[in-house]
Formats: C-alpha cells, structure tokens, sequence
C-alpha cells in the first residue's frame, strides 16, 4: 500500500481513536454487573437443577469474554483517557478473567507489532509453521505441532494452560512492574477463589467457575485464532512485511450476529483493531463503516470460519493456508528420498 493511501487511510480512522468516558462507563455498567447477577443466578439454581445452572454459568461465560474485551482495551490505553483508570481497571478486569493485566499488555504490544511478520513469531500469536519449515522439521517437531493445533488441545486444553500457566508467569526479562502486578493479580485470585470455596463450598464454585472459565477461554482462544488463520491471510518476511497491509489484509473482519457481536465487544472488526489498536471496542464498527477501503477486508461468518480448522500450515509460494492432508505428497516425496540416499 503506497503512503499516500496509508496517510488517507489513518486519516479516516483517526476521528475514532478517542475514548468517550460516559460510553465506557456505559460499558462497564452493562456488562459486569450482569455477569455477576448470573453468577449469583447460577448458585441459586443449584437447589433447581445442574443443567440449570451449567446453562447459567455458560450464559455468564459471554459477559466474560466481554469483560475480557474491557481489559483488552485497557491494556491498549483505549477505553479511558486516564492511564492510571485503565491500569487500575485492567488490573480488576484482569483478576476477574485470569489475566496478568501489564503481562498481557507487554505481550500484546508485541502481537501487534509482529502480526504477520514470519521473521517476528512467538510471542501473543498463535504458533503457525510455514510448510518449507513443516518439511525439514523433525518428527518430533511436527509431532508436536499437530498436537498443538488439533481443536481439542487448542480449544480444550489451551484455556487451562493460559490460566495456569502462561498468564501466571512472567518471562525472564520482565521488568518489576510487570512482575509485582503479575504476583498481585495471582495473589488476588487465590484469596478470592479461597473465599468463594469456603462461603459456597468446592463443588459448587467448581461447577460455576469452572463451566464459565473453560466456555469462556475457549470462545476466546476461537475468536483469536479465526481472526487470523484465514485462507488468504498475509503472511511476509520482515523485508517485504507492511503494518498496514498486516493489519487489513491480515487479519478478517468477522462478521458476527448482532448478539454476538455485541457479547464479543465488536472485536470481529479486527482488521480495524489492529490498524488502529487506540480505537476503543465501541467505535470499531463505526471506523470501519467510515472508512470505504477496509470494507475490503476479508469477511468471514460463523459458517465459513468453521473451514479455518483445516488451515494448519502457511504455504509462502501460494500465500495461503492449507492443510496437513495437502502436503503429503512433499512428505513422502522426502521419505523416498532419504530412503533412496540410505540405500545407496
């Protein structure tokens, strides 16, 4: 994309990069006391019926992923003009949805300033091989890349390894700041786990918490991972990669149903998103329907992302994703000839 496109393109996005305290405030007022009227909901229906209150729990799990939203944009400097509102916020939405809050802010900078870049990989993205790579790795490599991106692992057991693991943790080079509000969110998180165990008892806060932690992290784990791994994602070299085409051509616009679209707070205007990440979540759709040339972002809906299960590797030559089933031919091509090199 030339500059002159770039500049016009900024341009038009720029009006919505500001935060509106009362729509924030709306925000907040519309999503977290609700989820905590359903929580409350789903421990009284224990004495009705399990089904009952697992519907609940799942029902909750959206404003989770609202709340999450609310952190995210915290974490971008988006949702208050303040920066100390958004850290204290963030810090709170963080303990309510399991995320170290300057962690993840650390981390997602850096998603967003590599997305895309295949020199940049391995940090906030979702682990993508290229299929040159996928070839030469050895088995035990692409063993483990299978594992990684089957559903089961990555929607079923990655949201468990992000609540206890990854968002626990810091990396080695973290600065004291990041580290002392990733040990206050955790120590935050035990007392307060301990206090809802012993004044409802284990199995009932298992139920509750449980159900709503695990429908939630998965539901966002999917939202991250199709905003990405479309077939015609771009994908470049860190000498031919653009931010701006990263962040149009690379991520889609999802278009969801209205309640989902609100209950995921817009963030199926990704593309949107990551041109401009200070474009706080209640202005998304309104950037976007401003803006004539991101309408010519990838659009996906809940029946054609479900085809993004298949897209495993990222094929350089053709600039698209494909799947482990579509590069069998390289691999036993490989097999034949190192078993043809052994013989001789």
């Amino acid at each position: 994309m030339s500059k002159e496109k770039t500049m016009q393109l900024r341009k038009l996005i720029a009006p919505f990069e500001k935060s509106d305290t009362a729509a924030s405030v709306w925000q907040i007022i519309n999503t977290i006391p609700p989820f905590f009227i359903l929580w409350f909901l789903a421990y009284q229906s224990l004495d009705i019926s399990v089904w009952l209150t697992v519907a609940l729990a799942v029902v909750a799990s959206g404003f989770i992923v609202r709340v999450f939203i609310i952190f995210h944009d915290c974490t971008h400097g988006s949702f208050f003009k303040s920066k100390k509102a958004n850290a204290v916020l963030g810090t709170i939405t963080g303990i309510m949805t399991l995320f170290a809050y300057e962690k993840w802010k650390r981390d997602h900078s850096i998603h967003h300033a590599t997305s895309s870049n295949l020199d940049k990989r391995g940090v906030g993205d979702v682990w993508v091989m290229t299929v040159d790579e996928y070839v030469e790795a050895t088995p035990g490599r692409r063993f483990a890349y299978r594992l990684y991106r089957n559903p089961i692992v990555m929607f079923g057991l990655g949201p468990l390894f992000l609540y206890l693991v990854s968002n626990r943790f810091n990396r080695k080079d973290a600065r004291k700041k990041e580290r002392n509000n990733t040990w206050f969110i955790n120590v935050a998180i035990v007392v307060l786990y301990a206090f809802m165990i012993w004044l409802i008892g284990f199995p009932a806060f298992a139920i509750i918490q449980g159900t709503m932690l695990i429908v939630a992290g998965s539901l966002g784990i999917w939202l991250f991972y199709v905003q990405h791994q479309f077939e015609d994602s771009y994908f470049e070299d860190e000498d031919q990669w653009d931010y701006v085409k990263a962040a149009v051509d690379g991520s889609s616009f999802y278009k969801l149903p209205k309640i989902l679209q609100w209950l995921t707070g817009n963030i199926g205007y990704h593309h949107v998103h990551h041109l401009s990440p200070r474009v706080p979540n209640y202005r998304l759709e309104q950037a976007h329907e401003s803006a004539p040339p991101l309408h010519k972002a990838t659009t996906i809906t809940l029946k054609t992302s479900l085809q993004s299960i298949r897209f495993r590797l990222y094929d350089e030559t053709k600039k698209t994703f494909v799947s482990f089933n579509e590069i069998k031919h390289l691999l036993n091509a490989q097999k034949t000839s190192t078993q043809f090199q052994t013989k001789r």
